[in-house]
């Protein structure tokens, strides 16, 4: 039932509706996998972060079972009174020594790392360089500092000097870039930005949330990609991507570390990561530790779905890594584009506004080590034969 103060919300949602906006979610009544349950139906799934199929891996499954017997399953506390369990402390020595880090600290997601980070670096009177495809995470947590946010031009090092040059009275400063770009697979041209940030002595943050496990050596991520080990003082990421679980980190120097275990608020103010869910995450860095196959395999899924689908006719965009958008431009387009793929067996969702900007619409495919090629060879055809279908391909 609406009342007075509520009426307007059912107009917005007509409205989202008529726009081809409305987001329908999809339930999945099976693990996640490279195929999934969703109303009965067994379809090819191409929507999930579950870049090395670790979220339903035995191994992982088997730890954090073995967690839930140990500890029980929830935490009963914040971090900072009750809350910190060895699994925790475990899985942060485990990552910082993984990432070759300082120190690490770990936090309920990657959403919520990104909003202890930011307004515990800056704050009133500080300026924050923002790339402006940077995820919703960082704009709130920029918004949360209460620091004046500049955004400069996507992956434009020259935009980002020019930017810093024209504003130097402030008390401290911050580049926050994504490393890997969650909407078109783009990579941040990390090296250059980190050359600028010690060039004027600025602090350098970058949100490797979907560089974790698919970039640099065994997976470590975008620093290790460009060899700037103790050069970029903070390193957010997610354990809910390639990790296959959930969960945040913060990597990079001690100092900072030891800051955010003192100023960081949702590790203060909000309870602790699950001990099944710390466990599963260490058994994860130990799989990536001990072998490059599900990388590999991730990296020859995708290559091979990126370069048979620009065959077709498709536009990939500036895809550089195993997400690869699929561009169809109005939202309308991608949403009936997406209904088709469902109704021919391959779960892909459209992303549109306000995820992108409007007439930026698109297929957004997750490419992942769980799927063999004859998935891959399927989903080409179920493309193929919808995008002749719907005009978008000849």
């Amino acid at each position: 039932m609406q009342d007075g103060t509520t009426a307007w919300l059912q107009t917005e949602i007509d409205n989202l509706r008529a726009a081809g906006l409305y987001n329908n979610i999809r339930t999945l009544d099976s693990p996640m996998d490279a195929w999934v349950t969703i109303d009965g139906r067994r379809l090819l799934n191409f929507c999930a972060n579950n870049y090395l199929g670790l979220a339903n891996h035995p191994r992982v499954r088997a730890a954090a079972q073995r967690a839930i017997d140990q500890y029980g399953v929830g935490p009963g506390a914040v971090r900072s009174i009750a809350g910190t369990m060895s699994l925790h402390i475990e899985l942060e020595q485990r990552l910082a020594a993984f990432k070759h880090a300082e120190a690490c600290i770990t936090f309920q997601s990657g959403f919520t790392a990104n909003l202890a980070t930011i307004p515990a670096l800056v704050g009133p009177g500080d300026l924050i360089f923002s790339d402006e495809l940077n995820h919703a995470s960082i704009i709130d947590g920029c918004r949360l500092s209460r620091a004046e946010t500049v955004r400069f031009a996507h992956a434009d090092v020259a935009d980002l000097r020019r930017q810093i040059e024209s504003r130097s009275d402030y008390r401290r400063r911050l580049i926050i870039t994504d490393g890997v770009f969650s909407m078109d697979g783009d990579i941040a041209p990390l090296d250059a930005i980190c050359d600028v940030a010690e060039e004027y002595g600025v602090m350098l943050m970058v949100d490797d949330a979907h560089g974790e496990g698919v970039l640099g050596r065994g997976g470590r991520g975008i620093v290790d990609h460009f060899g700037l080990h103790g050069r970029v003082d903070v390193e957010v990421g997610t354990l809910s991507k390639a990790f296959g679980v959930v969960g945040g980190l913060v990597a990079g120097k001690g100092i900072i570390i030891e800051w955010l275990r003192q100023r960081g608020r949702p590790f203060l103010f909000s309870s602790a990561m699950t001990a099944p869910d710390a466990a599963a995450c260490i058994e994860a860095v130990a799989i990536l530790s001990e072998s490059t196959e599900l990388i590999d395999r991730l990296w020859s899924n995708a290559e091979l779905f990126r370069r048979e689908m620009q065959a077709m006719g498709f536009n990939t965009g500036y895809s550089q890594t195993p997400i690869v958008p699929v561009m169809l431009g109005e939202a309308p387009l991608a949403q009936q584009f997406s209904r088709r793929l469902f109704e021919e067996g391959v779960f892909a969702m459209a992303i549109g506004y306000p995820t992108v900007a409007q007439g930026k619409a698109r297929i957004r495919v997750m490419n992942s080590a769980a799927h063999s090629h004859s998935d891959i060879e399927i989903a080409l055809e179920t493309f193929s034969k919808v995008g002749r279908e719907l005009g978008v391909i000849g």
